[in-house]
């Protein structure tokens, strides 16, 4: 099954690492061609989404091996590490993208319109699109958050094309002025989806703990199992992508060491097939 996982995987990753290099070779080429700052600023977009697929590629896979004597704990954050580096990449970039875009608007835009900027835009979404679906259908059976992040590239991809396209048809309008505007709000788009990416994966690494209405879950999962009279000492929190969940459980003072045991497999078996739990460290308690 874990072979399995990284095979979808890495389909996925080297579709993504394809997907974003034609994109980039055909806007850049038009776009320097034509002289479209949006065409350059959705390629520079592309770019960094290429290195974020680069490093998914080379080091998401790790996220499978199993523990080993230098990692006992296994190497589930390995994940969200690799997501806060793409994230990072996003940040700078579309930092830059924007100065040079605010310098087109400041002096002057020299965009000349041809059939081929829409041509290389209409490419990019059908190439951005199915490569999200693709991505897609693939994590469904793997539920990894790198995949999911390179998912999301894509589609942020597609909106953002829509609005190169807005700017390259104000050239062609009589308004090349909504050239550099249009590569202004992808580069801020860039930017956005950067700082939430790292946000979100920063929150994996700090041991952040699930949301309120997945904390409830895990417990009302404890408090049904009819063998369980009370809980305490309860904590949750995030190793990696993964939850990890801790607490004692109540149960009656006249159980045999074999049943508590049993009962005990019981209860981590059950939290880890119906919630997203990896470990689950139980201190049974005999109840009052």
């Amino acid at each position: 099954m874990m072979d399995e996982h990284v095979d979808k995987f890495r389909r996925a990753t080297w579709a993504n690492l394809l997907a974003n290099t034609l994109k980039i070779v055909i806007e850049g080429l038009v776009g320097v061609t034509f002289g479209s700052t949006a065409l350059i600023a959705n390629a520079g977009h592309s770019i960094a989404d290429l290195a974020a697929s680069v490093v998914v590629h080379i080091w998401g896979p790790t996220a499978f091996d199993p523990p080993d004597d230098i990692h006992q704990h296994g190497h589930d954050r390995f994940e969200p590490l690799t997501a806060l580096i793409a994230g990072g990449v996003l940040v700078p970039l579309g930092g830059l993208l924007l100065y040079e875009s605010v310098q087109k608007y400041l002096h002057g835009n020299e965009a000349t319109f041809s059939i081929f900027l829409v041509g290389a835009l209409l490419f990019s979404m059908i190439d951005m699109y199915g490569t999200y679906r693709y991505t897609e259908r693939l994590n469904q059976i793997v539920n990894s958050s790198s995949l999911h992040s390179l998912a999301r590239d894509c589609l942020n991809d597609f909106y953002t094309i829509i609005a190169a396209l807005v700017g390259v048809i104000g050239v062609w309008a009589g308004y090349p002025v909504l050239d550099p505007v249009a590569g202004a709000l992808i580069s801020l788009v860039v930017m956005h989806e950067g700082v939430k990416l790292a946000r979100e994966n920063i929150s994996y690494l700090l041991d952040r703990a699930p949301p309120k209405e997945t904390q409830e879950q895990i417990l009302a999962t404890i408090r049904d199992h009819s063998d369980v009279h009370g809980v305490h000492d309860v904590a949750m929190y995030y190793s990696g992508t993964d939850i990890e969940v801790e607490f004692h459980a109540e149960i009656n003072a006249d159980r045999t060491f074999e049943d508590a045991h049993a009962l005990e497999t019981d209860l981590i078996q059950t939290l880890q097939r119906e919630n997203d739990v990896s470990d689950v460290h139980v201190h049974l308690d005999p109840s009052s």
